[in-house]
């Protein structure tokens, strides 16, 4: 035991990834819906190892936290600059008023308290479930000209506090919006029969007669049927046949024919007659449908032997941002082309028939190769699948970042600056902006951005939970129940105003309120739950905007609760 304890000691690498490996396979347990998440384990299992007494030299804390910030802000950075104009603004207003009404209750929580800068920055981070502040917070107080005991002393509470906050902070407003939320809103069956009526409206499509038309996102599928039914006593053409398929309500396409024996490749006015065998491509509970009026479907592997494409397209193209989903469809070049997903800033939302399609929305779509050729381009960037980061970008980003983030104006004798933690950010912001702008400039791969995004805050969470684990317990003396009490009012009076500002002054639809709400307060958790709670999709519809603004402001408000509390 002195040998590994000796080991840990001397090779603090070895503790660190310890503690991401044991913190991660924690964080994924779950009881039910309740799971304590990545960094709640990283730290909780840092501090367990950090009983150990080991030292971690050097700035790999601040070297991870960094490429997290920036990793936050490039993901975010389009969606950020295209809400500050347009028809995002109104949801812009209420995220910036969640976000002021987080740090006020807090501010006033901690001052009534009599809680000082590190307590108070420990409990913003953990009821508003916003780790980077701790980051934020401790970078800040190291312009503050703060005696060493004392940020020390400050620097070892902030995990304890984040820790005693952070799981009512998750769970708490979880439960909050996708529970009370509704109730307050008029009850759980009326929220729900609102939001079936929102998303009826929104799949009522004007190019009902169209070809083109499709109400929402389903799998796409491919099927081989023969044709004997008594539609084809008479030969019909491709164009007939879709033509036909559309006022039966379904959207089909046919991409392949056998005839006497030959596959081909059917054009418009190719003529299906009785025995033939058809593909037929589109949504999948239209194809399955077709069997009585075509014939039974057949296993023909021959037929079926063709490649389709899967490609992401980044709408780039002026004549495509502000279409809706219908109009889109209904575009001559989108033949056979289905939309199987829509991304907006690393959020899923629903495919409606009015969907309005966004600039820097990633669409997935489906086809055949000369299909996909013709509509990708018309759209905007084919986005397509690579393990290449711009690391050029990265770095020089972060450093252009950090050197602006250090530039201080004293404010009487405060020097006041974004630290370089919030110049890491801003930096992230600009250049996912500008790759929304100019897609074939820094590209990096999602991939890429949630192994930054994750390792970096988890590498961050995980020294700082080593190297506060010795006054861990102490903290937990010092801070006690009391912590997480104020915690939950934290968390809740926020949240329970912005419900009210998001109904009564907005007049927001209750699943988008209740969206909006989870999205100015950045939790994820809680738009899982809110959609669970009404069985629909519909809330991401106002968590795209809202969480970018949010997670910019949160994070930027440690700089604020560091000048205030001082």
């Amino acid at each position: 035991m002195d040998w590994i304890i000796e080991t840990l000691r001397n090779n603090p690498s070895i503790p660190i990834f310890l503690t991401i490996g044991i913190g991660f396979w924690i964080g994924q347990l779950k009881y039910k819906s309740f799971s304590l998440g990545s960094v709640t384990s990283v730290l909780l299992v840092g501090v367990l190892i950090g009983q150990l007494d080991i030292s971690i030299p050097g700035p790999i804390k601040n070297v991870f936290f960094l490429l997290f910030l920036f990793a936050i802000g490039y993901s975010v950075g389009p969606q950020f600059f295209r809400s500050l104009r347009g028809s995002g603004l109104k949801q812009v207003f209420f995220a910036v008023i969640v976000c002021v009404l987080c740090l006020v209750v807090t501010v006033i929580t901690a001052k009534l308290a009599g809680y000082n800068i590190g307590e108070t920055i420990g409990l913003f981070s953990g009821a508003q479930t916003i780790s980077a502040v701790i980051g934020v917070g401790t970078d800040t107080m190291s312009a503050l000209g703060l005696s060493a005991a004392d940020k020390k002393a400050f620097s070892d509470i902030i995990p304890v506090a984040y820790a005693v906050t952070y799981v009512f902070g998750t769970i708490g407003s979880a439960y909050l919006l996708a529970n009370l939320g509704p109730w307050m809103l008029g009850g759980i069956k009326k929220v729900k029969a609102d939001t079936m009526a929102l998303e009826q409206e929104m799949n009522e499509s004007s190019l009902k007669d169209d070809p083109a038309y499709i109400i929402a996102n389903r799998p796409v599928a491919f099927r081989a049927y023969k044709a004997v039914a008594d539609f084809f006593d008479t030969p019909r053409t491709v164009d007939e046949i879709e033509q036909h398929l559309n006022g039966l309500g379904r959207r089909l396409f046919v991409e392949r024919v056998r005839q006497n024996g030959n596959v081909i490749d059917p054009k418009p006015d190719t003529r299906i007659s009785k025995n033939d065998e058809i593909v037929l491509s589109g949504r999948r509970e239209f194809i399955v449908e077709d069997e009585s009026w075509i014939g039974p479907e057949v296993n023909d592997a021959e037929l079926l032997n063709f490649p389709a494409e899967q490609i992401n397209v980044m709408i780039t193209r002026k004549t495509v941002a502000g279409m809706t989903v219908d109009q889109l469809r209904a575009q001559k070049y989108m033949y056979g082309i289905s939309i199987k997903n829509i991304d907006r800033g690393g959020t899923t939302i629903p495919v409606f028939a009015k969907t309005i399609l966004e600039p820097g929305d990633t669409l997935t779509i489906v086809g055949l190769p000369q299909e996909v050729s013709i509509a990708a381009p018309r759209m905007g960037y084919v986005d397509r699948p690579t393990t290449k980061s711009n690391l050029i970008l990265v770095g020089l980003g972060i450093a252009i970042g950090c050197i602006f983030g250090v530039l201080s104006v004293k404010i009487g004798n405060v020097p006041v600056s974004l630290s370089t933690s919030g110049g890491a950010l801003i930096s992230g912001l600009v250049f996912g902006w500008l790759r929304s702008r100019k897609p074939s400039f820094g590209g990096i791969p999602s991939s890429a951005v949630w192994l930054l995004n994750n390792l970096g805050l988890n590498m961050f969470i995980a020294v700082i939970g080593i190297t506060s684990g010795p006054s861990f317990v102490s903290g937990i003396e010092q801070v006690g129940f009391t912590m997480f009490l104020l915690g939950i009012v934290c968390t809740s009076v926020p949240l329970i105003l912005a419900i009210i500002i998001g109904d009564k002054f907005f007049k927001f639809h209750p699943a988008v309120n209740l969206g909006c709400c989870a999205g100015s307060r950045t939790t994820t958790a809680s738009l899982g739950a809110i959609q669970d709670s009404l069985g629909s999709t519909l809330p991401a519809m106002g968590y795209t905007v809202t969480y970018a603004i949010g997670n910019t402001l949160l994070i930027m408000w440690g700089v604020l609760i560091v000048l205030i509390m001082a």
